[in-house]
C-alpha cells in the first residue's frame, strides 16, 4: 500500500470510529439551594476510552495524518499525565501502531495499568522532569511521530463545529428551560478544550461565558491574571490533568472570561460529592469544576439572576481508587477530605459558604471576571 493510500485508510478508520461513538451524556444535577439556576454536567467519561481526552487523541492522530507526519508502521509518542495517553494508546492500537507515553512517576497507578493493557509502553519520569522534552527527544532518536498534545491541542481540534464539545453542549441544551448557558466551566490541561469552547461560543455569537476551574496556584491562573504566556505555577497540585506547572502554548487567554482557583482538598471533596449525587465517581478535575460551578451559582443567586451552568466531567473516579479515593493516600499528604466534604455538602444543600450563619446568604467569594 502506498503512503498516501495508507493515510487515507487510516483517516477513514478514525471517521468510522467517530460515527460509532455516540455523543456523551448531559446530566442534570438538582440545585435546590439556588432556585431558578439549573446545573448540568457533560459526562466525558462515557467516551470509549473513559475521558474527555478521547476527542483530543482522535484529533491529534488526524492532525498528524493529514499533515503527512505519520507513516504506516511508525511508532507514536506523547507526554501526558495519563488520560490523553490512554486515549492515544487506544487509537494507536486501532490503527495498528505502537505508542509510548512519557508520564510523571506520580501518575495514578490505575492509569498506568490501563495504558499497558492497551499494549503501550510507559516511561515514568521523575518529579520535576519535563515530560514533553523527554518525549520530543525520544521521538527524534527513534524516528517516532511526536503527537505533542501540549503544543498542538488548540490547532488540532476543530473549533468551528464537527460535533466538537461546545457544539454538542449547545445542541443538547436546546430544549432545556435555559437553553443558552450563562456559564460553561472546564479545567485546563493543554488548553485545547477551553480554546475550542471559547472560540465556538464567539463563532455562534452567544452570551455564554467561559470559566476555567484551576487548582490554586496553577500556571494558567497565574498567566491569565498577568497575561503572561510564560507563567509558572506558584503551587503544586495532586489533581491530575489540570494545574499545569507552566503555561502551555494551547492556552488562549482572550477566550476565557473567568478563572476560579480551588484548593486540592475542596476539589477532592467535590469528586466525592459527585459520586454521592450522580451515582458514580469522577476524577479530581471534575471536583474542581463542581466547586467553580457552585461559586458561580452563588454569585448568580446573590445578583438575583437565573439561568443554566454547564460543567465538564473529565474522567471517571475508578482511575483514582488508589489515590484520591484512598484514605491512607490522603492521610499521607495531610488532606482532610472529611472536613472538606462536610463543608461542601453544606454549600450544596443550603447555598452557604463555610463559616456563614444560616440566617442569610453572603456575597460569593470573589474571583476575576473579565467584562465582555
Amino acid at each position: 500500500m502506498s503512503a498516501r493510500a495508507w493515510s487515507a485508510a487510516a483517516v477513514a478508520t478514525l471517521a468510522r470510529e467517530a460515527a460509532r461513538s455516540a455523543d456523551t451524556h448531559l446530566l442534570q444535577l438538582g440545585l435546590p439551594a439556588f432556585p431558578g439556576i439549573d446545573l448540568y454536567f457533560k459526562d466525558e467519561s462515557s467516551h470509549p476510552t473513559g475521558s474527555l481526552k478521547h476527542r483530543l487523541a482522535r484529533s491529534l492522530f488526524l492532525y498528524a495524518l493529514c499533515n503527512g507526519r505519520l507513516r504506516e508502521g511508525q511508532g507514536t509518542i506523547d507526554a501526558s499525565s495519563g488520560s490523553t495517553a490512554i486515549s492515544e494508546a487506544w487509537f494507536a492500537r486501532l490503527l495498528g501502531l505502537r505508542f509510548t507515553a512519557v508520564m510523571p512517576e506520580t501518575t495514578a497507578p490505575a492509569k498506568v495499568r490501563l495504558l499497558r493493557d492497551y499494549g503501550a509502553d510507559a516511561v515514568l519520569a521523575p518529579v520535576g522532569a519535563d515530560c514533553r522534552a523527554v518525549a520530543r527527544a525520544r521521538a527524534a532518536a527513534d524516528d517516532l511521530c511526536f503527537l505533542d498534545q501540549f503544543g498542538l491541542a488548540e490547532r488540532a481540534t476543530d473549533w468551528r463545529g464537527n460535533n466538537n464539545i461546545a457544539e454538542s453542549i449547545l445542541a443538547q441544551m436546546a430544549r432545556e428551560p435555559h437553553p443558552e448557558p450563562a456559564w460553561i466551566v472546564c479545567g485546563a490541561g493543554t488548553g485545547g478544550t477551553s480554546a475550542t469552547i471559547g472560540r465556538y461560543l464567539r463563532l455562534r455569537g452567544t452570551r455564554t461565558r467561559l470559566c476555567v476551574a484551576e487548582p490554586r496556584g496553577g500556571a494558567f491562573a497565574e498567566g491569565w491574571r498577568r497575561r503572561d504566556p510564560d507563567a509558572r505555577a506558584s503551587a503544586a497540585t495532586v489533581i491530575e490533568g489540570i494545574g499545569r506547572p507552566r503555561a502551555e502554548p494551547g492556552f488562549l487567554y482572550d477566550v476565557v472570561d473567568a478563572v476560579d482557583e480551588v484548593d486540592d482538598a475542596d476539589s477532592i471533596a467535590g469528586a466525592w460529592l459527585l459520586g454521592e449525587r450522580l451515582g458514580r465517581r469522577y476524577g479530581g478535575s471534575s471536583g474542581t469544576v463542581l466547586l467553580a460551578c457552585l461559586r458561580l451559582a452563588r454569585g448568580m443567586h446573590a445578583a438575583g439572576t437565573g439561568g443554566s451552568i454547564v460543567g465538564l466531567l473529565g474522567d471517571g473516579g475508578e482511575r483514582y481508587a488508589e489515590t484520591l479515593f484512598d484514605a491512607a493516600w490522603l492521610a499521607a499528604r495531610g488532606i482532610d477530605v472529611a472536613a472538606a466534604r462536610a463543608a461542601l455538602r453544606r454549600q450544596f444543600d443550603t447555598g452557604l459558604p463555610p463559616g456563614v450563619p444560616r440566617t442569610g446568604l453572603s456575597p460569593p467569594a470573589s474571583f476575576p471576571v473579565r467584562d465582555r
